[in-house]
């Protein structure tokens, strides 16, 4: 058995003592790290309370990619340099002299994530370490997608919102408070081998009309990033035309029409292959500058798209102001007729209608008393009837 001295043996444990003395009142401070992908970290450390001399500083990771530890950087009175291969995003960012350990690391990637030892080596009392967690965040992209919808009565796949490589995991939500029909959604989420996580959200309903050009939003939210991000969308259903005529004013109606894409309208005249000149069409509106009989007939407002067509019919008949003869015909048959009013009161007031009316009955008597011959009685019978 070997045995030592008592005044060595008391040497011994009086240094330990004091190694632990020293170990005991020294500290070692890191922390924890947060950063988003792309952007540039610290990782604090120093060491503290202590006067010992400082003899190197280096640096361990354990990460997706580093699923052992590995010794990765060293810090020593000559400067730093890389350990088992070079990774230029590190730098040195701490101060020897002053035991500062800072390592700085840029473009960070969500597989940089992982734990970070930081090691100072003192004389005499060895290694003094501390761990950092990485935690990386990653926004999401947020990507909206359409369907090509159209009219239908079963329940379809409306539009599709999707968050991709989001850590962690995005929030995928849609404000739809303006529709009065039912919709529903349904979310998938996705674990990528890079730790972010993929959602997709889906948007169903029934391509009716009722939907169609309704506005809804989808919302994406990091929560530990505090983001979000809406992104609107219009539902558009696929349908053909529904035609509806109105009379806007009057001598003016409107060919109102439904469906998508846009319907293109065309007036047309029943029987005619071009409208008449007394017609004009504005769009999709059609016009009569005149109401005259030739303009009368059936009138044709015709929707088209690529999904069908639909025809409204609207009869026009017009009732006065038929012609221009017509008019001048009415006027010269008033003019007549207030010149023989005319005519009638002048004749009153002057006495001669009276006159005459009074003298004829005495002559017609005195002519039947005093007239006995055939001629005579003619005579009388012809003045009696251009009296009459």
């Amino acid at each position: 058995m070997l045995r030592f001295p008592r005044r060595m043996t008391m040497f011994f444990l009086g240094l330990m003592l004091i190694l632990n003395t020293v170990s005991d009142a020294l500290q070692v401070i890191g922390g924890s790290t947060t950063v988003e992908e792309n952007g540039t970290i610290v990782f604090p450390c120093k060491i503290i309370d202590t006067t010992e001399a400082l003899s190197q500083i280096s640096w361990q990771r354990l990460t997706r990619v580093k699923v052992q530890k590995d010794n990765f950087y060293t810090i020593s009175e000559k400067g730093p340099k890389f350990v088992n291969g070079i990774d230029d995003r590190f730098e040195f960012a701490g101060d020897f002299t002053a035991k500062i350990g800072d390592l700085m690391l840029s473009n960070v990637k969500v597989l940089d994530e992982g734990n970070y030892t930081c090691i100072f080596t003192m004389f005499p009392s060895g290694n003094h370490e501390t761990t950092i967690p990485l935690t990386v965040l990653v926004p999401p992209v947020s990507t909206l997608k359409e369907t090509l919808l159209t009219f239908g009565n079963e329940e379809v796949l409306l539009a599709t919102c999707t968050a991709v490589r989001s850590k962690p995991p995005a929030e995928v939500t849609w404000l739809t408070d303006g529709l009065t029909v039912k919709v529903r959604t349904e979310n998938n989420s996705t674990l990528n081998d890079d730790g972010t996580t993929t959602t997709v959200s889906g948007l169903y309903g029934v391509p009716t009309r009722e939907i169609s050009n309704h506005s809804v939003q989808c919302t994406i939210y990091n929560a530990d990033l505090r983001k979000r991000n809406t992104l609107p969308f219009t539902i558009k259903v696929h349908s053909p035309p529904l035609v509806n005529i109105t009379e806007r004013s009057a001598n003016q109606f409107e060919c109102q029409t439904e469906g998508f894409p846009t319907p293109v309208v065309t007036w047309s005249r029943s029987g005619q292959s071009m409208l008449p000149s007394g017609v004009r069409v504005e769009a999709a509106t059609l016009q009569f500058l005149s109401t005259t009989s030739d303009l009368n007939g059936l009138y044709h407002c015709k929707a088209n798209n690529p999904y069908g067509s639909q025809r409204g019919d609207l009869y026009v008949y017009f009732t006065s102001g038929s012609c221009t003869a017509c008019w001048t015909l009415y006027i010269l048959l008033i003019i007549l007729l207030a010149a023989a009013v005319a005519a009638l009161v002048y004749l009153f007031k002057t006495g001669k209608l009276q006159r005459k009316e009074e003298g004829t009955p005495r002559e017609m008597q005195k002519v039947r008393a005093t007239s006995t011959s055939s001629e005579e009685n003619q005579r009388v019978e012809e003045e009696e009837a251009e009296e009459e």
